[in-house]
C-alpha cells in the first residue's frame, strides 16, 4: 500500500519526490552503514518519505538519541506521524529542510551528528539545494556525516563544494539503482 501511495505522490510532484518507488532495504542498509550510533546525540533525516531509512535509524539508534524527521510532503508526514509519532525523542516536522535551523533551535540542538538525506538534489531548484547544503554543513559536528543518495552523479560536484570528503557507493538493488554519497568535512 505504501508503494502505491508513493507512486501517486511522485505523479503529483515528481520534482519534489524524485523516485517512482520507496527506497529498497538494500539502499537503506547502505545509507546507515557509516553511522556510528554509539554517542550520536542527534540525527536529522531530510525527506524520509514513507520511512524506509527511518526504520533502520530507529532500529539502531541509542535510546537517548534525538531523531528529527523533516518531510515536506503532507501525506508522507501524516504517514510518518502514524508510524513513528509514539517513539520517544522522535520529532516529525512537516516543512522543508531549508528550515532545519528553526527546528534545531526549537528542539535545543546546537550541532548534529548525522544528516541522512533522501532529497532529490538533481531536481530541486539550485537555490534550495545550496541553502539546504549550506545549513547542513553549518550544523553538522566537525566529525559528523552527511549521507545522501542520488540516481545520477550530476550533483557530486555540488556536494564537494560543501564537504571536503565525499565517497560514493553504487547500490544496484534499488529501483532505480542509486549512488550513496557519504560526506564529511
Amino acid at each position: 500500500m505504501e508503494w502505491l501511495s508513493f507512486l501517486k505522490q511522485y505523479i503529483q510532484g515528481p520534482r519534489w519526490i524524485g523516485a517512482i518507488a520507496p527506497s529498497s532495504k538494500y539502499l537503506a542498509a547502505k545509507m546507515v552503514k557509516d553511522i556510528v550510533f554509539e554517542g550520536a546525540s542527534c540525527i536529522v533525516e531530510y525527506g524520509p518519505g514513507t520511512g524506509v531509512f527511518t526504520e533502520k535509524l530507529l532500529a539502531t539508534r541509542q535510546p537517548g538519541t534525538v531523531l528529527i524527521l523533516i518531510e515536506n510532503n503532507a501525506r508522507f508526514c501524516h504517514m510518518l506521524r502514524k508510524k513513528y509519532g509514539h517513539h520517544q525523542n522522535v520529532h516529525i516536522v512537516h516543512d522543508s529542510a531549508v528550515h532545519v535551523d528553526q527546528y534545531l533551535r526549537q528542539y535545543g540542538v546546537n550541532k548534529v551528528d548525522y544528516i541522512v538525506s533522501g532529497l532529490p538534489f538533481a531536481s530541486l531548484p539550485t537555490d534550495v539545494s545550496l541553502d539546504i547544503l549550506g545549513k547542513s554543513r553549518q550544523y553538522l559536528k566537525q566529525d559528523g556525516g552527511f549521507i545522501t543518495f542520488q540516481y545520477t552523479l550530476i550533483k557530486r560536484g555540488l556536494l564537494k563544494q560543501f564537504f571536503g570528503n565525499v565517497s560514493m557507493t553504487r547500490v544496484y538493488r534499488n529501483l532505480p539503482p542509486a549512488y550513496v554519497f557519504s560526506c564529511s568535512r
